[in-house]
């Protein structure tokens, strides 16, 4: 594995210029190091496109680093190996370059060692910094020829002055043969793929790199989160993770505020258990707040019986199942770009989904035991937790599972409905219980046990309120009527009864839907390495039956303590 604390010292060449960030207890995009084999080198075309690829990705290096405070204008950067160097380097500016340099120190030298030696010299850095927005606009680079800075300036088109012979050229080479040179170095490395072990194309690795950084840029802000619950704070700490500071979970908001403010930085929330009054006092004081729920293909296991989530979503605008406000979601499906390719990858992760049998709780397509009759139409109306977040805020004024399936029955008299009780609800959690004979006045039968997935698949059409069954059922082509105004209501694939925002003006086709719902939106951890990883990895784990339970103990207490309330109830 590469050495992850190199300052401005030279790098090893066994250290491959891409590279993965220091996740907490794993790997990345692993490789063997130097290849085996022999490669042709690649021509100019070659390079230029490589070159491009990582360039919009900003990855190679330590690029999981933080950026130097302030950011630079642009500079001529310098990388010597030693203090010791700086006076010769100097001698080798003229007075404009001196005020624009930047100095690139090794980890761990003093403020007291820099100032001596570079005097007026222009400012400084020590230790690992991000090189990408150092080399935006950079002047152009001094350093040895073994540094992998040098390799990472030409491919940002810096100009680069060796001062020693190395791996990525010596004094005096032309600037085609470094980027040569820096071009070797990339596709001289055997990379492979972090979730299977397979080989992988160099393509594939800047794609998973490029996603990695995404993630980490956006959890850069985060300094303190508070409303998680206990059995899920391991998984919540690997999805927010930052390479810069740990995050601070705690129980009490005004703590998680006091150090969002005083460190610059943002509080992660959990909508449901953050308070009106933390509401207030965070817009009082300036505190960013970022909402963290659940995502749509969530786990093997219900939340409410405390298994982690392996799917979870950040929004920096709103929530998703608040219809009142923007979201991130609602922005992206209004306004993101859908691009063939991903359109492409979108219907592939559909039919991996209806494949399995994925819904949010799972894989299986058994269906429930229950046989349809014939001739009518038959519907179903999953029931949902009546306190629920997103009830309450999409529901229009409607709450009640009762009421739902009276609406349904009036609209559709002469179909055969079947009425699903939400599983939270059954297990003895949550708030929504309809008595079995109050259900039957209306719905034909009552549907339990069994994969929702396998239920889908029987059906005609589905009638809900907000809930995401009816998002499940539009992957499988049913028809959705929405009461309320969930997430994907509004963009010319649902009947909507309910109020729909004006916001929502975009048509979207299905694939686009499920580009941004299931793809670009949310985040996902892998249950068998802990890194974060596309969907697809996801959901081939859950297919495999490789998404385990690593809270047993906790969950059967909990299935016992639901069975003890329902009984009471």
């Amino acid at each position: 594995m590469a050495d992850r604390g190199l300052g401005a010292a030279a790098v090893s060449e066994a250290v491959p210029i891409l590279r993965s960030p220091p996740f907490p207890g794993g790997g990345a995009v692993s490789f063997t190091g130097p290849s085996q084999s022999a490669r042709a080198d690649p021509d100019g075309e070659a390079t230029t496109r490589l070159f491009a690829a990582i360039r919009a990705a900003r990855v190679g290096g330590p690029f999981w680093a933080a950026p130097p405070r302030p950011l630079p204008q642009p500079a001529v950067l310098l990388r010597p190996r030693t203090l010791d160097e700086i006076p010769s380097l100097l001698a080798r500016l003229d007075a404009t370059e001196r005020a624009a340099s930047l100095w690139l120190l090794a980890a761990g030298t003093s403020d007291r060692a820099a100032r001596r030696a570079l005097g007026r010299g222009g400012g400084w850095h020590a230790g690992d910094v991000d090189p990408w927005p150092v080399l935006d606009g950079a002047l152009r680079l001094l350093a040895h020829g073994d540094d992998e800075w040098a390799a990472l300036a030409r491919i940002a088109g810096v100009p680069v002055t060796l001062l020693s012979a190395g791996r990525f050229g010596a004094p005096g080479t032309a600037p085609a043969t470094l980027d040569l040179l820096a071009a070797r170095a990339v596709i001289g490395a055997d990379y492979r793929d972090p979730f299977t072990g397979a080989p992988a194309a160099i393509e594939s690795a800047i794609a998973q790199l490029a996603d990695w950084r995404r993630i980490l840029d956006a959890n850069r802000p985060l300094v303190a989160a508070c409303g998680m619950s206990w059995w899920k704070r391991a998984e919540i700490s690997r999805f927010l993770w930052s390479p810069h500071h740990p995050l601070r979970i705690t129980m009490f908001p005004a703590r998680a505020l006091a150090l969002a403010r005083r460190k610059g930085g943002a509080v992660a929330v959990w909508p449901s258990r953050v308070s009106a009054a933390t509401l207030r006092a965070a817009k009082a004081r300036g505190v960013p707040l970022v909402r963290v729920e659940d995502g749509f293909v969530r786990s093997v296991g219900l939340g409410s019986n405390l298994v982690p989530p392996s799917s979870i979503v950040v929004d920096r605008l709103g929530i998703h199942y608040d219809p009142s406000r923007p979201s991130d979601l609602e922005r992206l499906l209004a306004d993101a770009p859908f691009p063939p390719e991903l359109l492409a990858r979108a219907r592939t992760l559909r039919a991996a989904i209806l494949r399995a049998g994925i819904s949010k709780y799972g894989a299986g397509s058994d269906p429930a035991p229950a046989t349809r009759g014939h001739g009518r139409r038959l519907v179903l109306v999953p029931a949902q937790v009546e306190d629920d977040m997103s009830v309450r805020l999409g529901g229009g004024g409607l709450a009640s599972n009762l009421e739902l399936l009276r609406r349904v029955r009036a609209l559709e008299p002469d179909a055969e409905i079947w009425f699903r009780p939400h599983p939270d609800v059954d297990a003895g959690h949550r708030k929504g219980a309809v008595r079995d004979a109050d259900a039957l006045r209306l719905a034909d039968r009552i549907v339990r046990g069994g994969g929702m997935a396998g239920l889908l698949d029987q059906v005609d059409a589905v009638h809900v309120l907000t809930s995401l069954t009816g998002f499940e059922a539009l992957l499988r082509g049913r028809a959705v009527t929405c009461h309320g105004t969930p997430f994907y209501a509004g963009w010319g694939l649902t009947r909507d009864l309910g109020a729909v925002p004006d916001r929502r003006t975009r048509v979207l086709t299905l694939d686009e839907l499920v580009a941004g719902v299931l793809i670009l939106y949310p985040r996902y951890l892998d249950p068998v390495t802990r890194l974060p990883c596309p969907p697809e990895v996801l959901v081939r784990r859950m297919a495999e039956d490789r998404a385990p339970n690593r809270l047993g103990w906790a969950t059967r207490l909990r299935q016992w303590q639901g069975r003890l309330m329902a009984q009471r109830a």
